[in-house]
């Protein structure tokens, strides 16, 4: 009995002995630098490590998620590395390997990013956050904005809405010295702006923090819950954004959208306002606005904005033809009283003053149709401005404008 008891501790003994042996093989190649040797080892003798020992298991893994993480195989060396936090023996080791498994998933997603697959960058940069969440947290940030970029508009949502409920703000500090020499100002790191306070060579020492991305990320989920069409959800995170940002010109622009999109024409019409109060040189606001006023039916203060729009950005085609447009509306009504209209003297009377108050809205639209041709050769300029032509019995212009949609 004490023999065959000897001889399973021997066994175990040589069976644990070559378990350590072999991995300590593979350690000693991977430290060497010869990760495909290291690997050799580990596939080679698989089935010996597999079942290695509790105490060795920790380091065989370590080494394993390491051998991942130089093939970029990052869920494998994630899954490997994460479950070894709180093993005391590989603290240091440990922390150094996972913050170097965290930069090359983020120098990868960057690569991704820049190829235009934003699907893989947002899933490598969440992935990156989630080896230190504290630490990482800007990953999740811009794990967030590539999803957005890949349209995967309920994953970016997922990322926003964890960002709002830690409160996320991204907010840094950035220093600034000055050179005495030549008075140039450059930005430092932390370490170097302590080191140069104590130099003669600079003054004027600074710090400047950067502005808070928190309403940004409650916009962004306002505008990710209009997009797929839940509105009501929409229109709450805008509203809580504007709290902490009233005057944010987007978080305006993201409201009045989300306004014009329930038809609620009027409000849209008010936050338009506001928006044009922040920006009074924004061209595209004024147009906008003078789209909805005219369809609720203010048709001289849909004039102003057109004519302001054309004014802050003379080459803004879409506000002459909708200028046009607007002007040509009080045709129709001429029109039907003009068909309207028997033939008593009265009736012919009235008819030759409808028409020329019909000839003189055509009148109105000649020059904003000659300037916008002037600025570029618009097919439907043209072809409006030689309908008019022949309405006003001005065969020259007619001719003009016939043979410019000829060529």
């Amino acid at each position: 009995m004490k023999r065959i008891i000897l001889l399973l501790f021997f066994i175990v003994f040589n069976f644990s002995f070559s378990q350590k042996k072999e991995l300590r093989k593979a350690q000693k190649l991977y430290d060497a630098g010869d990760f495909s040797g290291s690997e050799k080892i580990l596939k080679d003798f698989q089935s010996l490590l597999e079942n290695i020992d509790d105490k060795l298991k920790p380091n065989y893994n370590l080494l394993r998620g390491k051998i991942a993480k130089h093939n970029k195989q990052f869920n494998k060396a994630f899954d490997l590395l994460m479950p070894l936090k709180g093993v005391k023996s590989l603290e240091e080791d440990l922390e150094r390997t996972l913050a170097l498994l965290a930069a090359d998933i983020v120098n990868s997603a960057i690569d991704d990013n820049s190829k235009g697959d934003f699907e893989s960058s947002a899933e490598k940069l969440y992935l990156a956050y989630e080896v230190d969440k504290e630490q990482n947290v800007d990953y999740l940030y811009f794990a967030a904005s590539s999803a957005v970029n890949a349209e995967q508009f309920e994953k970016s949502l997922e990322y926003y809405t964890l960002l709002k409920e830690i409160n996320y703000t991204g907010v840094v500090t950035k220093y600034f010295v000055t050179e005495v020499d030549n008075g140039t100002e450059t930005e430092v790191t932390k370490s170097e702006y302590d080191l140069y306070k104590k130099s003669k060579s600079y003054k004027d020492f600074r710090e400047e923090k950067t502005e808070s991305k928190f309403p940004e990320i409650v916009k962004n989920i306002a505008l990710i819950y209009a997009q797929m069409g839940d509105d009501d959800k929409a229109m709450k995170a805008v509203q809580e954004a504007r709290i902490s940002s009233p005057n944010d010109i987007n978080l305006i622009l993201t409201e009045a959208n989300i306004y014009i999109q329930l038809g609620e024409k009027v409000k849209f019409q008010e936050l338009m306002n506001q928006a044009i109060a922040q920006d009074p040189n924004n061209p595209g606001l004024f147009y906008n606005l003078a789209v909805v006023t005219s369809d609720l039916g203010d048709k001289n203060s849909a004039r102003e904005y057109y004519e302001k729009a054309i004014e802050i950005d003379p080459n803004y085609q879409n506000a002459y033809l909708n200028l046009v447009a607007l002007i040509l509306e009080g045709e129709q009504q001429i029109v039907e009283e003009m068909n309207s209209l028997g033939t008593s003297s009265k009736d012919n009377a009235r008819y030759d003053m409808l028409k020329l108050e019909r000839e003189k809205l055509y009148k109105e639209c000649v020059p904003i149709l000659k300037k916008l041709i002037d600025l570029e050769k618009n097919e439907d300029a043209i072809k409006t401005l030689m309908n008019i032509y022949g309405t006003l019995g001005n065969n020259e212009g007619f001719k003009k404008m016939k043979a410019l949609i000829s060529n």
